[in-house]
């Protein structure tokens, strides 16, 4: 196909192989059928892309504000044009479908590269007057950034990450998840089609090693992690070895609080995004939903009825709704807490357990399951299950159901459905969440910051919020008069 990437790593505006590297492959999940074979990055590509993206910054930060952000506004154009190819591959590679990679993947990743391009002109620094004397302040970029994906939203994340980047000047070598390896290499395509000076973007393909050998390299100023808990924590730990700037991004378990005077129509739909749509493979997921009592009932049947209307399928039909989970790994575990979530005495409305689609026999499908009675202490809803699996909570009381929406260690996001605009801002403000949402749920425009209180993560990404994490402030101070001294 016409997205099919051309080697391994993409190094100094170029396709590069490693010749030492394990292998990686990329599999289909709907199928398992491997669609790509690829290699490791072996400690010579390793090498290369921080030599290159060095010299590549050097050029990029002499570059003009409005250049960088032509740049990233002709990439942003160049993935709209390719949208459909680039969507396919997405699939491909993660088994979402292909209804949602068409609108939800490479062109959000457009729309990221769009706004960081035409906010780029916009970062200059500001004149102090100090009384005769003055300071003036410039907005300086990093140097080389480290970027590492997760493997839900490849493209988008790595966007997400190179934009904010590039358009304060850095470089950035990015690292995807090794589940879903293709997709950020049509980036750097794009990138350099765009006009982007060799070696300020490059990817290369590793595993967790990999990751480390990055996070510690001495050339190494700032690291973003899109990933769990657990990774974040070593990669926390690790650039603080070298006080190494680091953005996390990682996991949740967060609230979807859906009052007595909701529109319940709205509120299904909501959970329904909060916990299906990726086949519930999405970090700021909704998957404790509590219901308040007085519509606990009505609420349940019409989940039910339109979680049973969802279709499973081939992802690549654009009927298909909800398509397999990206490897066996993740089948495995979500097909664990199905079974746990019956065993700790949830009471299991539809789904819970593995989904059978007539043609694509080894796929990793599962059923879109929902668990009522669920207890705030039960592990389904303590533990990021990372899959369509919604666990539905009674309450009565505003300030109970606050402070067991709190009661947990993640802090991502948090929604709240009511009618009263009063209550919904009162709720909002004592919810710990970082990213939150009032009468909807899991939209997240690049305008707006994204990231996490707690262990859900360090520093925001999006907006004008990810302009400070990819810069630093100089300041200067101009004296106009005679300088005094005691003696």
């Amino acid at each position: 196909m016409r997205a099919q990437p051309q080697a391994s790593h993409y190094v100094g505006g170029q396709y590069v192989e490693s010749t030492n590297g394990a292998d990686l492959v990329s599999l289909y999940p709907a199928t398992c059928e491997v669609i790509a074979h690829l290699k490791a990055a072996d400690d010579q590509v390793l090498a290369s892309a921080i030599a290159t993206a060095k010299a590549g910054q050097k050029i990029w930060a002499a570059t003009s504000l409005a250049e960088r952000g032509r740049v990233l506004r002709k990439a942003a154009e160049i993935l709209r044009r390719d949208n459909r190819d680039l969507s396919v591959l997405e699939t491909l590679d993660t088994g979402k479908p292909l209804q949602e990679t068409l609108v939800a993947d490479a062109a959000s990743g457009a729309d990221c590269l769009e706004y960081f391009g035409n906010l780029a002109p916009t970062l200059t620094g500001e004149y102090i007057d100090l009384g005769g004397s003055f300071a003036y302040t410039k907005r300086e970029p990093l140097g080389v950034c480290v970027g590492i994906g997760a493997w839900n939203y490849p493209i988008q994340i790595a966007c997400w990450k190179a934009a904010p980047a590039l358009a304060c000047g850095n470089a950035m070598v990015f690292k995807p998840s090794e589940v879903t390896p293709l997709t950020a290499l049509k980036l750097a395509e794009a990138l350099s089609e765009a006009g982007l000076p060799d070696g300020v973007f490059n990817v290369i393909q590793g595993f967790g090693d990999l990751g480390a050998k990055l996070v510690s390299h001495p050339d190494i100023a700032k690291v973003s992690l899109t990933g769990s808990v657990q990774t974040g924590q070593k990669v926390a730990a690790l650039a603080g070895e070298s006080l190494t700037k680091t953005t996390l991004e990682l996991g949740g378990k967060s609230p979807l609080i859906i009052f007595e005077d909701a529109d319940i129509e709205n509120a299904v739909s909501a959970a329904i995004n909060a916990n299906f749509y990726s086949t519930g493979q999405i970090c700021s997921n909704g998957t404790r939903v509590f219901v308040h009592k007085d519509i606990r009932d009505a609420f349940l049947a019409r989940l039910a009825k339109r979680t049973q209307a969802a279709v499973l399928g081939d992802p690549l039909d654009e009927a298909t709704h909800i398509g397999p989970l990206v490897s066996k790994p993740q089948f495995d575990k979500v097909l664990s807490y199905m079974e746990l979530g019956q065993n700790e005495g949830a009471r299991l409305v539809c789904g819970g357990g593995e989904a059978r689609v007539a043609g694509l026999e080894g796929g990793y499908f599962v059923e879109p399951t929902v668990f009522a009675e669920v207890r705030d202490e039960m592990r389904i809803a303590r533990e990021e299950i990372f899959g369509p699996v919604m666990c539905v909570l009674d309450f009565t009381g505003e300030e109970d159901v606050i402070a067991r929406a709190n009661d947990t260690e993640f802090g991502l996001a948090a929604g709240v459905f009511t009618k009263d605009i009063q209550r919904g801002h009162r709720v909002i403000d004592q919810l710990e969440a970082g990213t939150c949402w009032l009468n909807t749920y899991n939209l997240t425009p690049v305008e707006m910051p994204f990231g996490g209180h707690k262990k859900s993560g360090i520093g925001r990404e999006n907006g004008h919020a990810a302009i400070d994490h990819y810069s630093q402030i100089k300041s200067v101070y101009v004296e106009m008069n005679g300088v005094e001294a005691a003696f």
